[in-house]
Protein backbone atom coordinates (compact mmCIF):
# COMPACT_ATOMS: atom_id res chain seq x y z
CA UNK A 1 0.00 0.00 0.00
CA UNK A 2 1.43 3.16 -0.65
CA UNK A 3 1.59 6.29 1.41
CA UNK A 4 1.23 10.17 -0.06
CA UNK A 5 2.76 12.94 1.91
CA UNK A 6 -0.44 15.34 2.32
CA UNK A 7 0.56 18.09 0.07
CA UNK A 8 0.53 14.92 -2.58
CA UNK A 9 -2.94 14.40 -1.70
CA UNK A 10 -4.38 17.80 -2.36
CA UNK A 11 -2.84 18.02 -5.58
CA UNK A 12 -3.82 14.66 -6.97
CA UNK A 13 -7.21 13.77 -4.69
CA UNK A 14 -9.43 13.21 -7.71
CA UNK A 15 -6.89 10.40 -9.14
CA UNK A 16 -6.31 8.86 -6.31
CA UNK A 17 -9.97 8.36 -5.25
CA UNK A 18 -10.16 7.10 -8.39
CA UNK A 19 -7.23 4.69 -8.25
CA UNK A 20 -8.91 3.68 -4.30
CA UNK A 21 -12.73 2.92 -6.07
CA UNK A 22 -10.23 0.46 -7.81
CA UNK A 23 -8.79 -1.13 -5.40
CA UNK A 24 -5.85 0.47 -4.41
CA UNK A 25 -6.37 2.12 -0.87
CA UNK A 26 -3.58 4.15 0.25
CA UNK A 27 -2.00 6.09 3.45
CA UNK A 28 -1.82 10.15 3.51
CA UNK A 29 1.36 11.03 6.02
CA UNK A 30 1.80 14.22 7.52
CA UNK A 31 5.19 15.03 8.29
CA UNK A 32 6.08 11.39 7.17
CA UNK A 33 3.51 9.75 10.23
CA UNK A 34 0.79 7.72 8.76
CA UNK A 35 -2.38 9.63 9.38
CA UNK A 36 -5.37 8.63 7.25
CA UNK A 37 -6.11 5.49 5.59
CA UNK A 38 -8.51 5.79 2.04
CA UNK A 39 -10.08 3.26 0.75
CA UNK A 40 -13.40 2.37 -1.63
CA UNK A 41 -16.10 1.96 1.42
CA UNK A 42 -18.29 -1.05 -1.49
CA UNK A 43 -15.24 -2.50 -3.19
CA UNK A 44 -17.06 -4.81 -5.66
CA UNK A 45 -19.52 -5.60 -2.83
CA UNK A 46 -23.59 -5.73 -3.09
CA UNK A 47 -25.83 -5.63 -0.73
CA UNK A 48 -28.33 -8.50 -0.84
CA UNK A 49 -30.76 -7.25 1.60
CA UNK A 50 -33.45 -6.75 -0.94
CA UNK A 51 -34.61 -10.19 -1.56
CA UNK A 52 -33.36 -11.70 1.34
CA UNK A 53 -35.98 -13.94 2.66
CA UNK A 54 -36.61 -15.37 -0.89
CA UNK A 55 -37.35 -18.87 -0.57
CA UNK A 56 -36.92 -18.92 4.03
CA UNK A 57 -40.47 -19.70 4.21
CA UNK A 58 -44.38 -19.65 2.70
CA UNK A 59 -47.38 -17.35 3.39
CA UNK A 60 -50.27 -19.35 3.72
CA UNK A 61 -52.80 -18.70 0.75
CA UNK A 62 -55.72 -17.31 3.36
CA UNK A 63 -53.52 -15.03 5.11
CA UNK A 64 -55.24 -11.69 4.23
CA UNK A 65 -58.30 -13.03 6.29
CA UNK A 66 -56.55 -15.03 8.85
CA UNK A 67 -57.80 -14.01 12.69
CA UNK A 68 -60.57 -12.00 10.83
CA UNK A 69 -63.50 -13.30 12.80
CA UNK A 70 -61.65 -12.10 15.63
CA UNK A 71 -60.26 -8.19 14.90
CA UNK A 72 -64.32 -7.78 13.23
CA UNK A 73 -65.29 -9.42 17.09
CA UNK A 74 -62.40 -6.73 18.98
CA UNK A 75 -64.07 -3.67 16.55
CA UNK A 76 -68.14 -4.62 16.78
CA UNK A 77 -68.59 -6.90 19.41
CA UNK A 78 -70.17 -10.18 19.18
CA UNK A 79 -74.01 -10.11 17.63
Amino acid sequence: MKTINLHQAKTHLSQLIEEAEAGEPFVIARSGKPVVKVEAINQGKQSSRLGFMVGKGQVPDDFNSMGQDQIETMFYGTE
